[in-house]
């Protein structure tokens, strides 16, 4: 695999921030090794898996296994009889509220008597044993007398709401954007395009499941220790279910061994479950999910069914859109008001368009609850728009590159929703940027003489290009906050705490990198500690790619503090003045008089005059202008932008497709890890690439028959394609630290629209949903 980065040299902004002084050689935007790579290589570090405490108890749930029904009894004495067994724990030992939700409240903890079974991962009862085998098996002696009722098993039926999964709709949200007169952009329209798309589940596939400990503690009334994405849900939850204050909860970040969403609420479930235990006992509690129960009854990227209406001018420039989309929530809402409004948001893609009406509706069906997923809510409706924009590229004989060219954003641009950009709007660089590195005009040429000398086997080109609102938007802008706290020992080291999650991401080297910048101190003295929640205020949730600019502000800010403070004592000693101290590679100099001290020395003399070196910071975005009635206003705080070629070659005969070459470009504002951005890119494109072609999840009456790895399939290192080029273009945000915005998500979000687009131009027949499975890759060919 050829793996290249490059920061195109359009704009420094972020660079000149930091060399505000000399030409020093600066830790922002060099190669720097993951700060914790070496404890995870090593097997030092420590999963929640690899905690134990005295006296611990292991749990395992009792799910109902019934799509939609009414509990009428539950049966607990043959479990009791298991010798092991400490008790089984029903609704009736919840001690708070039984009802779980970060934003609505719709599920409850533990399923009451008398009342309704949505899905089959609804959660009954806990058991608790000496061990887990022992718990296991008492889970599977528990019986439930459940009365069926006919479930809604498809978006379809769920629209119908003859059957109600919650009274009294299922059609319980609605999201709309009314930009404009739609009507009159069409009549102004020389040609009009419909199209209709679905994009099926996906699974977060994290390497480490589910897990917590929930542990009575002598100074808090309990402490979690669980695998996350926002400690402070799980905070919430645990003390409304436990009816405690929440300064009598704790929760600290174990490792975690990735996330992509399927982290972010659902721990705050599952820390509820073992809490329970925890509570009736007054023993710690783990409960640690496998792979089964995990896939069952754990949130999904959502299915969603879209259809498209565009209306262009006959030379491609887009005037009229209108969108309906439904959103398949499952049994409970989790987090599907937010996935939606983002889904709402990209749904007319990265271009300015004049007149927009979009739709979108979340439905409840009998299923598992789909929740937060890398793009949330955003990919489904990309690959659809993307899906259309390589139609009208091929019916107008416009090159698709062009095509978006002459549409996309750019600075004074208003997005679908009327948000006028104004700065750090990098599409049309990454999309020049595409042209070149893939070499665009060659590589047309190579797929056109392979598909002339190849009978059986075909290649496509497709093209994709995507936008991002980075932060919660304005849908969540009362979370869009962060601290952080830093300390600068009495040896030189440095702590810093935030309240942003490290799941595999990278966050710690970032915030590590920024402390060192600001400090002077090397990178290898400053240690990033897991979240606790009883350091940092409550700093919102490790999602929607906003880390960096949010805990990586808060640093900045903290940092910048304690540096001045240092700079006073350097001035105190040298008799140097401030505007002449510069800093870095573990030392202040004077770049007048060639005075220096090293950190360590200098921080030894600011602990001897009692000099203040700790230091919290907080940030915040300005808030954000919304009309939610209109759909109208500023969604995001700033977006990113990417754009990407791959070329798939189809097998005719089995309908096998594979990835051959793929070239991305993304706008990050400002690459602070450069390094570290590659491996982003490299595992969102692979996780793109599974959404699109091999991950699909199957059900039976509700019920997931795909539920460990031999039989949902994901990519290996043998799909990774041969070819994988990935560059940087930076076009700076002036509120992102030295510039930077978002990346995790973008990275895979520009995937799957471009491999659909791919198969399609290589079979002649358009890809309407996702996955593309051989199946139905096969089937479309064989279609009239």
């Amino acid at each position: 695999m050829l793996q290249r980065i490059s920061l195109c040299p359009f704009l420094r902004e972020g660079e000149k921030q930091v060399k505000a002084l000399t030409n020093r050689e600066t830790v922002i935007g060099s190669k720097i090794r993951r700060v914790d790579a070496v404890p995870k290589v090593d097997g030092k570090a420590k999963f929640v898996a690899d905690i134990y405490f005295d006296r611990m108890i292991y749990c395992y749930l009792v799910l109902a296994k019934k799509s939609h029904g009414i509990l009428k009894a539950i049966y607990t004495d043959q479990a009791l009889k298991v010798p092991g067994v400490i008790g089984v724990y029903t609704h009736m030992d919840v001690p708070g509220e039984n009802q779980l939700g970060e934003v609505v409240k719709d599920m409850p903890c533990l399923v009451p008597i008398g009342e309704k079974i949505r899905y089959y991962g609804d959660v009954v009862a806990v058991v608790a044993a000496e061990t887990y085998e022992i718990a296991k098996e008492a889970a599977e002696k528990v019986r439930l007398e459940i009365v069926d009722l006919p479930p809604v098993l498809t978006i379809e039926e769920s629209i119908k709401d003859k059957v109600k999964v919650h009274e009294p709709t299922n059609i319980s949200i609605h999201k709309k954007i009314r930009k404009g007169n739609v009507e009159n952009g069409f009549k102004r329209c020389d040609e009009i395009f419909e199209g209709e798309f679905y994009a099926h589940y996906q699974e977060q596939a994290y390497l480490e499941p589910q897990g917590v400990i929930v542990t009575p503690d002598i100074d808090y009334g309990f402490t979690v220790y669980g695998t996350m994405q926002c400690p402070y849900y799980v905070q919430n939850s645990v003390a409304r279910v436990l009816a405690i204050p929440l300064n009598r909860v704790r929760v600290i970040q174990t490792e975690t061994g990735g996330g992509f969403g399927g982290k972010e609420d659902v721990p705050s479930f599952v820390a509820s479950y073992a809490a329970v235990a925890a509570y009736n006992t007054g023993r710690p509690a783990k409960l640690i999910y496998d792979r089964e129960v995990d896939i069952q009854t754990t949130s999904k990227r959502h299915p969603i069914k879209s259809h498209y209406k565009i209306g262009v001018r006959k030379d491609g420039k887009l005037e009229a859109m209108e969108i309906a989309a439904y959103m398949d929530m499952g049994a409970y809402a989790t987090l599907s008001p937010i996935v939606m409004f983002r889904t709402l948001v990209h749904a007319a893609g990265s271009y300015e368009i004049p007149d927009v009406k979009v739709d979108v509706y979340g439905v409840y069906t009998n299923k598992v609850p789909p929740g937060a997923f890398r793009g949330f809510g955003s990919p489904q409706v990309l690959f659809a728009v993307e899906s259309m924009m390589d139609e009208i590229s091929k019916k107008l004989g416009i090159d698709p590159i062009e095509l978006r060219l002459k549409n996309t954003l750019r600075e004074g641009s208003k997005t679908a929703t009327d948000h006028l950009l104004l700065e750090s709007v990098g599409a049309v660089k990454t999309l020049e940027n595409l042209r070149e590195i893939s070499r665009w005009e060659q590589l047309k040429k190579e797929v056109e003489t392979f598909n002339n000398t190849n009978e059986n086997r075909k290649r496509g080109i497709g093209v994709s290009h995507i936008f991002y609102g980075v932060s919660l938007g304005a849908a969540g802008q009362h979370l869009d906050a962060s601290g952080s706290h830093v300390q600068i020992n009495a040896d030189g080291t440095v702590d810093v705490r935030i309240g942003g999650t490290e799941m595999g991401q990278g966050a710690k080297t970032v915030i590590a990198m920024i402390a060192a910048e600001e400090l002077g101190q090397d990178v290898q003295k400053i240690n990033v500690h897991q979240p606790d929640t009883a350091f940092v205020p409550d700093s919102g949730p490790t999602v929607a790619s906003r880390t960096t600019v949010y805990s990586g502000n808060a640093t900045r800010l903290a940092a910048s503090e304690l540096r001045k403070r240092l700079i006073n004592v350097f001035c105190e000693l040298t008799g140097s003045s401030t505007e002449n101290v510069d800093w870095g590679n573990g030392k202040f100099y004077d770049t007048v008089s060639n005075k220096e001290m090293s950190f360590d020395e200098l921080v030894e003399e600011a602990f001897r005059k009692n000099v203040k070196l700790n230091e919290t910071g907080w940030y915040e975005t300005p808030r954000l202008e919304w009309d939610a009635e209109r759909g109208i206003g500023e969604a995001y705080v700033t977006y990113s932008f990417a754009s990407q070629i791959v070329v798939v070659e189809v097998n005719l005969n089995t309908g096998q497709a594979k990835v051959i070459k793929a070239y991305t470009s993304h706008d990050v504002g400002k690459a602070l890890n450069p390094e570290g951005i590659i491996g982003q890119v490299q595992g969102g494109f692979i996780q793109g690439m599974g959404y699109a072609l091999y991950e699909d999840l199957k059900l039976k009456n509700g019920q997931i028959i795909t539920d460990n790895f031999n039989t949902y399939i994901i990519p290996t290192i043998h799909e990774i394609p041969e070819e994988l080029v990935i560059d940087i273009v930076e076009d700076p945000f002036s509120r992102g630290p030295y510039g930077a915005k978002g990346i995790g998500e973008p990275s895979l979000m520009p995937t799957p629209a471009a491999i659909a687009n791919a198969i399609s131009r290589a079979i002649g027949k358009r890809v309407t949903r996702i996955p593309a499975t051989p199946e139905y890759i096969l089937k479309l060919i064989k279609e009239d």
